[in-house]
């Protein structure tokens, strides 16, 4: 079992930064890519961000590059989502997951095993 807990969400005005964080306890954190996605009101769960175990390779969606930076910590169990620029659609609830690191697809919500319990991020116009 991995735990995540997600923190950071907050409201921002439209070309603000917020930076959102994901804890991460139980089994080894650094088995695992990490990836963080959102759900506004009404709409599906959308795949924003992903790093594989080692850090060697992040994927975005393309409604966020350039604006967004997904890291991470192995020796402090985290993962962070750097959002600057950021927009009234990007006004969401989100999410850190993990996937077991032998899986190729990052990108896909049901490549992941474990999820938290999300942060809001709401950005004013």
């Amino acid at each position: 079992q991995v735990q995540l807990v997600e923190s950071g969400g907050g409201l921002v005005q439209a070309g603000g930064s917020l930076r959102l964080s994901c804890a991460a306890s139980g089994r080894t954190f650094s088995s695992y890519h990490m990836g963080w996605f959102r759900q506004a009101p009404g709409k599906e769960r959308e795949f924003v961000a992903a790093i594989t175990w080692s850090s060697l390779r992040t994927v975005y969606v393309d409604s966020v590059k350039g604006r967004f930076t997904i890291s991470r910590d192995n020796a402090r169990n985290t993962a962070y989502l750097q959002m600057n620029s950021l927009k009234p659609e990007d006004t969401a609830v989100y999410y850190c997951a993990a996937a077991p690191s032998w899986r190729t697809v990052v990108d896909r919500a049901h490549e992941y095993d474990y999820w938290g319990q999300g942060t809001q991020v709401t950005v004013s116009s």
